[in-house]
C-alpha cells in the first residue's frame, strides 16, 4: 500500500513541483494539497494521509501554528517541515523539530531551478516520507553483541554520539541531564546542514548544565564540554602534545553524509581505544555501524537508542543487526546508563590502579 501525502505550502509553484516528484515514486500517492494550515487542518480528517509536508514559512496560519494543531488532534501523524537556509527559517524549524515536527528538509534560500527542485525531492524527501510513513516496517532481530571483553573497571575517556532524524529532541533529552561535572568530553554527529548545527548548539547550551559548542577546528577536548559537528565539515579526534584536538575536513561524504558518524568513530577508535563509549540514536540509514564496530574491536563500548522511542530505527537498527551493541536503553534511560556507565568505570579504575589513573587525560 503507498504511503498517502499531504501537502501544504501557500506556494502553487512548490505545491506542484512537489506533486510531480513525489509522483514519480510508485511507493507514495499525494492525496491532496492544502495552500495554508487552515485547509490542511480541514482537510487532514477527510483525507487521512499518512505523512503530511509542512512549509515552515506561511502566512496567516504559518508552519508552527499548523504544527502545534497538528500535534493536538494527531499526535503520531508524521510531519516533515520544508524551509531555507536562512537564519529565521532555521531557528523556526528547530521550534518545529522541538515541538514534534519528525524530520525536516532544507532548500537555498535562493530561487531554486525547476530541475534542483526536483533531483532534491527525489534524492532526499522521498526517502524520508516512505521511512516516516510506511505501513508496514522490517522487523529486526534485536540481540546484544556477544559479553563485553571488558570490564565495569575499565575506564570511560569520551563519550562519542552519533544521531539523525529525530536527533534534536533526542538530544535534549540527554545531554541536559548530564551533570556540570560530567567527567568525559562528548563529540557528537548530528545529520545536519550549516547553520542548522550552531543554532541546535546554542539551544542545547542554554538548557544544558555541561557546556555545548559547535565544533571548531583545534579545540582540546575538557571533560564537561559537549562539541557538535557543524554543518558540511566531517570531525574528527586527533591527538595535540599531551591531548586530544578536534579536527574538521570537507572530505567526501560518507553514507552520503558530511558531517558522518563513521567518520568520528574511526578517529575516536583510533585515538581512545578502550577508553571509548560510543552511543547511536535515532536516525535513518546506516551511518556509525562501521564506526561502531571498530570502537568495540578496539575495546570500546556501544549503547544504542531502542526502537521504541526512535523516530526511526535506521542507524541504531544497523548497529545492533552488526552484532556489536553492548545494551539497548529507552530514550530516557540513556543519560542515566551513560552517567553511571562513566562514573562507575573511573572509580573502578582509580581504586584498581590509582597511579594509572592518575597519567589518563580527564
Amino acid at each position: 500500500m503507498p504511503v498517502r501525502v499531504l501537502l501544504v505550502d501557500d506556494s502553487v509553484m512548490v505545491r506542484k513541483l512537489l506533486r510531480e516528484a513525489l509522483s514519480s515514486s510508485p511507493q507514495l500517492e499525494v492525496v491532496g494539497t492544502a495552500a495554508s494550515g487552515a485547509i490542511a487542518l480541514a482537510q487532514i480528517p477527510r483525507l487521512q494521509p499518512d505523512v503530511v509536508t509542512l512549509d515552515v514559512e506561511m502566512p496567516g496560519m504559518d508552519g508552527i501554528q499548523t504544527l502545534k494543531q497538528i500535534r493536538k488532534f494527531y499526535p503520531k501523524l508524521p510531519v516533515i517541515m520544508l524551509s531555507t537556509l536562512t537564519e529565521r527559517a532555521a531557528a523556526s524549524t528547530l521550534e518545529a523539530l522541538a515541538l514534534g515536527a519528525s524530520d525536516y528538509l532544507t532548500q537555498p534560500s535562493h530561487t531554486p531551478t525547476l530541475s534542483s527542485v526536483l533531483e532534491q525531492v527525489r534524492q532526499e524527501l522521498i526517502t524520508k516520507i516512505i521511512s516516516l510513513g510506511s505501513h508496514s516496517k522490517p522487523v529486526l532481530s534485536v540481540a546484544l553483541a556477544p559479553a563485553s571483553r571488558k570490564s565495569l573497571c575499565q575506564r570511560i575517556d569520551v563519550v562519542a554520539i552519533g544521531v539523525s532524524t529525530g536527533g534534536p529532541n533526542a538530544l535534549a533529552e540527554v545531554i541536559p541531564r548530564l551533570p556540570a561535572d560530567f567527567p568525559a568530553p562528548i563529540v557528537i554527529v548530528q545529520h545536519m546542514p550549516p547553520l542548522f548545527t550552531r543554532l541546535l548548539a546554542e539551544r542545547l547550551a542554554s538548557q544544558s548544565r555541561i557546556r555545548v559548542h559547535e565544533a571548531q577546528a583545534g579545540a582540546i577536548l575538557q571533560a564537561g564540554h559537549a562539541w557538535i559537528a557543524p554543518g558540511d565539515y566531517h570531525l574528527a579526534v586527533v591527538r595535540n602534545g599531551s591531548g586530544i584536538a578536534l579536527r574538521l575536513n570537507q572530505e567526501a561524504h560518507e553514507n552520503s553524509c558530511r558531517p558522518a558518524v563513521d567518520v568520528l568513530f574511526r578517529s575516536v577508535a583510533q585515538i581512545y581505544g578502550p577508553g571509548a563509549l560510543a552511543i547511536i540514536m535515532t536516525g535513518m540509514g546506516s551511518d556509525g555501524a562501521r564506526g561502531a564496530a571498530q570502537i568495540r574491536e578496539a575495546g570500546g563500548e556501544i549503547f544504542v537508542q531502542d526502537e521504541a522511542s526512535s523516530v526511526v530505527w535506521g542507524m541504531p537498527g544497523a548497529v545492533v543487526e552488526a552484532g556489536v551493541a553492548d545494551k539497548i536503553c529507552p530514550l530516557d534511560q540513556l543519560a542515566t546508563e551513560i552517567i553511571r556507565r562513566v562514573r562507575v568505570g573511573r572509580a573502578l579504575a582509580a581504586a584498581s590502579s590509582p597511579a594509572d589513573a592518575t597519567k589518563r587525560s580527564s
